[in-house]
């Protein structure tokens, strides 16, 4: 299964946060919307981190002046990108190994969606119940 097939059952509102914004726009909008994680665009609005739930916990760990801090000195910098054209497999191999919940979905160098592991979890599984209903057809056609 691509990638694609997942992101045209979803919706195509893709949140993003400058990087010099106080990090209490960033909770501000994450509370907002119901997700886990903002991407973090330059002035272009090219992609240059993500911001997710546990970047801010961290650091309210260890600040308590947290949300005055600009987003940029919270933010996971290394972005870690998936395309369209990528199967299901990899991008969850990918989430996996870099313990990521949010992946910014990248077509060419436009940032189109942003996938979360629930969104490939929830694929996987309607995958599987489509194996298993084809199985259970071809076992009642073979006992008639």
């Amino acid at each position: 299964m691509k990638i694609e097939s997942i992101l045209a059952t979803k919706s195509s509102n893709v949140y993003t946060v400058g990087p010099d914004r106080p990090l209490r726009e960033a909770v501000d909008l994450l509370a907002e919307h119901n997700i886990g994680a903002l991407i973090v665009v330059d002035e272009p609005g090219r992609p240059i981190g993500i911001i997710s739930e546990r970047d801010i916990i961290r650091e309210a760990a260890q600040s308590e002046t947290v949300f005055s801090q600009p987003v940029s000195r919270v933010m996971t910098k290394d972005l870690i990108t998936a395309s369209p054209d990528d199967d299901l497999e990899t991008v969850l191999q990918t989430m996996t190994a870099n313990h990521c919940r949010h992946l910014p979905i990248m077509d060419r160098e436009r940032l189109i969606a942003v996938l979360s592991i629930g969104d490939v979890v929830k694929a996987q599984l309607d995958k599987w119940q489509g194996e298993v209903d084809t199985l259970q057809t071809q076992i009642i056609e073979g006992q008639a």
